[in-house]
């Protein structure tokens, strides 16, 4: 399985007050992901809002990312939602409009049990005939799939990759050579978490889930292909040019961030969700001097008409 591996880009999902998604404005940033050579596009993650989206606003973007890519880099659509029949109706919905894999997130209101998760994953992949990605991400669901969890759905025909967090001790290798000695080859493990992603891919990690990617594909996919190819030094020197921006994803959270940072790059202005507020001028003026230092080591496309 090839579909999960290497850069996967997350990008926002520009929408109107009404939560109605803006096609043009999608297809831009979807269009300089794809002619940066990102190996695949996370439609939907956490960064695209998807629980903040109805399901035709959902299908709609969908729709919108299968017409803009058209063939040229593969679509993984996250699919979580609170209840199980809906997540099965995004899935079908994805399937039906074109994309290449699904995401899934154990969305929850009440605490879900392991019982209770791995039937929900059996249910969606039983939807549809797509590979699944597991969405690991207890900061946001509350959920942890435990090690032996993973190994169980591992073995499910469909499911095909996890998006791991970032280990709470950093031990990536080790984190990494566990999970390897549990599941089937071939069984992707990859990891979000920007900052922490050159030291998981130069650790072995097949895969880096990335924010920044979504809005900055270019640099994003150097640092990659360097990791990739064991050239330490370069990632690193890559890596430290992202750092003042790792810092911003730490201080108001990533999904804040990346809305201020297309306003930067011209990519246009859109608000967050509410009730989530914009976040202020300071923090435009920190992402100019980001981006020059992003720049300066590797050049990326601006956005046209952007200064």
């Amino acid at each position: 399985m090839t579909l999960f591996r290497g850069l996967s880009a997350f990008p926002l999902t520009p929408t109107d007050a009404a939560g109605h998604v803006e096609v043009d404005a999608l297809s831009r940033v979807l269009g300089r992901i794809a002619a940066a050579g990102a190996d695949s596009v996370g439609l939907l993650g956490s960064t695209g809002a998807y629980a903040y989206l109805t399901r035709p606003e959902r299908r709609r973007a969908v729709e919108t990312a299968v017409d803009c890519l058209a063939g040229r880099t593969p679509l993984v659509v996250g699919v979580g939602a609170l209840r199980t029949d809906e997540a099965m109706a995004l899935a079908r919905d994805a399937e039906e409009a074109g994309a290449d894999g699904l995401l899934l997130a154990p969305v929850s209101y009440q605490s879900l049990t392991e019982g209770e998760v791995y039937r929900l994953v059996l249910d969606v992949v039983e939807a549809t005939s797509l590979p699944l990605c597991l969405y690991n991400n207890p900061g946001t669901t509350r959920f942890t799939f435990s090690p032996a969890l993973i190994a169980e759905l591992a073995q499910v025909p469909g499911v095909a990759a996890v998006k791991m967090p970032l280990p709470a001790d950093g031990d990536f290798a080790g984190e990494i050579a566990r999970l390897r000695r549990m599941v089937p080859p071939g069984f992707v493990i990859g990891h979000s978490g920007d900052w922490g992603a050159t030291d998981a891919l130069l650790a072995g990690s097949d895969a880096w889930f990335s924010v920044v990617a979504g809005l900055l594909p270019e640099p994003a996919l150097q640092l990659t292909r360097a990791a990739q190819a064991s050239e330490a030094e370069e990632a690193r020197q890559i890596d430290a040019a992202f750092a003042p921006l790792w810092s911003l994803f730490r201080q108001f959270g990533s999904f804040r961030v990346v809305y201020a940072l297309a306003d930067t790059l011209g990519l246009g202005t859109f608000a967050p969700p509410r009730p989530l507020l914009p976040l202020g001028p300071e923090v435009r003026a920190r992402l100019d001097e980001v981006l020059d230092r992003i720049a300066a080591l590797s050049p990326f496309t601006p956005a046209e008409g952007a200064s």
